[in-house]
């Protein structure tokens, strides 16, 4: 993938890892144009940085999303970059019947919506020199977390999508998949200051060097990730989901503990 000179739509970009991909591609010399939900956390996102824009959209409205790239290739036409990085995590109980809200929110915004973008986008993407897809998946992907198993469903779904994606589209346009370990982010409350979690910067540093790779991987696995992505490959999943899921469960103990002191 071109690094540079190029126009990058990143949804859910005024926050966590969609906002510090922005800023790092701002920084290399490209076009940037955020998106999501919030207008005021976008605005922030893009305050005092030249060649990038905020604009709102809804995820989980196809009439929206539709709406959201006719007004997104009309206003950029030299768009040729979509990074599908929007998303959100519930935390759910699988031992009792409950309330669906969460899980199919989760599904409308983490799947559906990524899979209506690109739809919406696809044909200008052919149409543009260097074009590339990056789909912002999850080492949950590959283990799931038994907490948020409709999230680790759908960055799952997202993974084979973006497989299939890669072949149907292989000459045309580059897809790439970006797959985060745990990452110390706003997704779920309490995460940002999470400890064991990978710092957001350290994180971004190791992302954008493999995105300046040449050739640019097909999947840009950070080594934390690297736990999860090869469990399975490597005869350890029934391991590496318990481990996973201990993991994670002291991690948030230790943090209710410490702000209980």
């Amino acid at each position: 993938m071109k690094t540079e000179g190029n126009t990058i739509l990143i949804t859910g970009g005024g926050s966590g890892i969609g906002k510090a991909l922005a800023h790092r591609f701002h920084d290399l010399g490209n076009t940037v144009i955020v998106a999501g939900r919030r207008k005021d956390v976008l605005q922030e996102a893009i305050s005092g940085r030249p060649n990038m824009y905020a604009m709102t959209f809804d995820a989980d409205s196809a009439a929206g999303v539709a709406d959201f790239a006719r007004r997104v290739t009309t206003e950029h036409p030299a768009l040729n970059v979509l990074i599908n990085n929007a998303g959100i995590m519930r935390f759910e109980a699988l031992d009792r019947h409950r309330d669906l809200a969460d899980a199919e929110a989760t599904i409308a915004t983490n799947l559906l919506g990524p899979i209506r973008l690109t739809d919406a986008l696809v044909e200008h993407l052919v149409g543009q020199p260097d074009a590339a897809l990056i789909n912002v998946t999850s080492g949950l992907a590959f283990v799931p977390l038994t907490s948020a198993p409709t999230y680790s469903a759908t960055k799952a779904a997202m993974h084979s999508y973006t497989v299939a994606l890669r072949e149907a589209l292989k000459g045309r346009i580059e897809v790439i998949e970006l797959v985060p370990p745990a990452v110390q982010t706003d997704l779920t409350p309490g995460q940002a200051t999470r400890p064991g979690y990978l710092p957001l910067v350290d994180f971004i540093d190791e992302v954008m060097a493999l995105f300046q790779q040449s050739p640019t991987p097909c999947e840009i696995l950070v080594q934390r990730v690297a736990f999860q992505r090869q469990a399975e490959a490597e005869r350890r999943f029934d391991e590496a989901v318990t481990t996973l899921n201990e993991m994670a469960r002291k991690a948030r103990e230790a943090q209710q503990e410490s702000l209980s002191d």
